[in-house]
């Protein structure tokens, strides 16, 4: 096979006239030519973090959305259905992703269960790890979240970073807001990135340690105007990634977004493709092709370098998608879960009020998974605390799908519900049940419709109940990916427009309200938690 069209060679940062020729899945030559066709040939994109099971996709339907916009690979955490299912629901995702062409490299979890203050469904030690770390798909040690068990020399952490290093494999770090001293001696432990950085400064300050910074830009948190600036000074440890994508997002676009974007922002051709397909291939020593002689055929054509659509994806030198349509097909998949608690009742989720006083809130930051906590005045009836839809102050439930217990109530601002309620299944990073809505009889019809499918997203008012089930470890479907984004975006819409929630990505910001490791205030099923003091912290003052 032959391609032809203008190529743009990172290594030698020069854009000329050639052709490709491809046998047996690798460039066998790259030859100059005195013209060619006015397309563009390039590396196929990589997305440097990414956790497939916020697609609610399994994997090889991701791949299907994915190679439309260039994607070729991906750097994926697993630890989102290891939380639910340990060692067996990563090598799930391994199993599904070698159905694929699709080249899917995998982390192993660091971090199984995220910490001692939420319920979980399994434990990965460092037996486990060690254990996962041996496959071959399985390039790195995913992000290592514990910081302060890293700072405090935590035995089982420690030992899980010492088994990386010995296996020459690198070690993604998760430190939010972590600066000076202890940044430093978090990153002297040889954790190498973080895609954690919120701002500028803290970006600078772990470049400047020889960290190797990625820029998000996911469904929920978008990082990439805060940090694109650093692009052209550290051009060598930059990378792209997405982190969390919800089906409907992906369908629009990928690592291509973040690259037209980087390009409209001014930045040079060579160093943004370099974010996207050079750096993640050497970091992590990746098998993905960087249009050399001799590298497997993984490439992209775009037309036009400033939108930045692609037009055909290769890999291996099959070409896997063209013209928005992807030319791979859906693979049988089946079932692996763990769902055990039983339904519940409106008066499950009543929280007494007995003594006067301030409640603590947590404060949602539309397109952020941080939060802020502030204090408010509710109303009570029968010294029982209610939502306050005037302040868009509701209650949240984190209710534990492991064993029945009784849920973890609170109160959060800023979803803008008006009437009825909303919850999920996906609740970063033990995966239980989390709910936020206007009245306890509203948020137990919506757990209730995940309890009833063993998993999924709700959204519910008095007359309605729109339920996207989620079968595989209660986080995922195996179903189609296009009409799986469809029922995505009608029950999105069926948020916003009915219920009134004013946020961009209602179900994605949800999902980060129990995630206990993003500063400040979340909420798990065994109480409210300050990710700044690590610690349990009181509803009333």
């Amino acid at each position: 096979m032959i391609i032809q069209g203008q190529i743009i060679d990172i290594h030698q940062r020069r854009i000329f006239p050639g052709e490709l020729q491809i046998s047996q899945g690798f460039i066998q030559q790259i030859r100059p030519l005195q013209s060619a066709p006015q397309r563009y040939l390039l590396p196929g994109l990589v997305d440097a973090h990414v956790h497939i099971e916020s697609s609610m996709l399994i994997p090889s339907e991701f791949a299907r959305l994915a190679v439309v916009h260039g994607t070729v690979a991906t750097v994926s955490d697993p630890h989102e259905i290891a939380n639910v299912l340990g060692i067996a629901g990563v090598e799930y995702m391994i199993q599904n992703g070698r159905q694929t062409p699709f080249k899917f490299f995998f982390g192993a979890p660091s971090c199984v269960p995220a910490t001692t203050f939420e319920t979980a469904g399994a434990v990965i030690d460092a037996d486990g790890v060690k254990t996962l770390l041996d496959k071959p798909e399985v390039k790195y040690l995913a992000e290592m979240m514990n910081y302060p068990g890293v700072l405090f020399a935590d035995e089982g952490v420690m030992a899980k970073i010492k088994i990386a290093q010995q296996l020459g494999k690198p070690i993604d770090g998760h430190a939010p807001g972590l600066r000076g001293t202890d940044a430093q001696r978090y990153f002297a432990a040889g954790i190498s990135t973080d895609h954690e950085c919120f701002g500028y400064d803290e970006a600078l300050e772990k470049l400047k340690l020889g960290v190797k910074v990625l820029i998000r830009e996911g469904s929920a948190a978008k990082n990439f105007a805060a940090l694109i600036d650093l692009l052209p000074q550290f051009p060598a440890q930059i990378m792209f990634c997405s982190d969390d994508k919800h089906p409907d997002d992906l369908i629009q676009g990928h690592i291509n977004q973040l690259v037209a974007r980087a390009l409209m922002s001014g930045c040079d051709l060579y160093d943004t493709i370099r974010a996207a397909t050079i750096n993640p291939v050497e970091h992590y020593k990746l098998e993905v092709g960087l249009l050399r002689e001799g590298d497997p055929a993984d490439l992209i054509v775009v037309e036009d370098l400033s939108s930045f659509e692609v037009v055909e994806t290769y890999i291996n030198g099959q070409m896997v998608a063209r013209r928005g349509q992807s030319l791979l097909q859906s693979v049988k998949a089946g079932v692996a879960n763990q769902f055990n608690t039983s339904l519940k009742k409106p008066q499950d989720f009543a929280l007494p009020f007995a003594k006067a006083g301030k409640i603590r809130v947590i404060e949602a930051i539309n397109g952020e998974i941080v939060t802020k906590s502030s204090w408010a005045d509710l109303p009570s009836i029968a010294g029982l605390l209610l939502s306050d839809v005037n302040q868009d102050i509701l209650k949240i439930a984190v209710v534990n799908r492991y064993a029945d217990a009784t849920p973890a109530v609170a109160f959060i601002k800023n979803f803008g519900l008006k009437e009825g309620a909303i919850a999920s299944c996906v609740g970063h990073d033990s995966h239980n049940i989390i709910a936020v809505g206007v009245d306890d009889a509203s948020i137990c019809k919506a757990v209730n419709a995940i309890i009833r499918t063993k998993g999924g997203i709700s959204a519910v008012n008095r007359q309605e109940e729109k339920i996207l089930p989620l079968p595989v470890a209660g986080i995922m479907t195996n179903a189609d990916g296009y009409q799986t984004a469809k029922l995505y975006s009608e029950i999105d819409h069926f948020v916003k427009e009915s219920l009134g929630s004013t946020l961009h990505a209602p179900f994605m910001t949800l999902s980060f309200m129990a995630l206990l490791v993003i500063p400040d205030l979340k909420l798990s099923d065994l109480g409210l938690f300050s990710g700044k003091d690590f610690a349990f912290v009181e509803l009333t003052i």
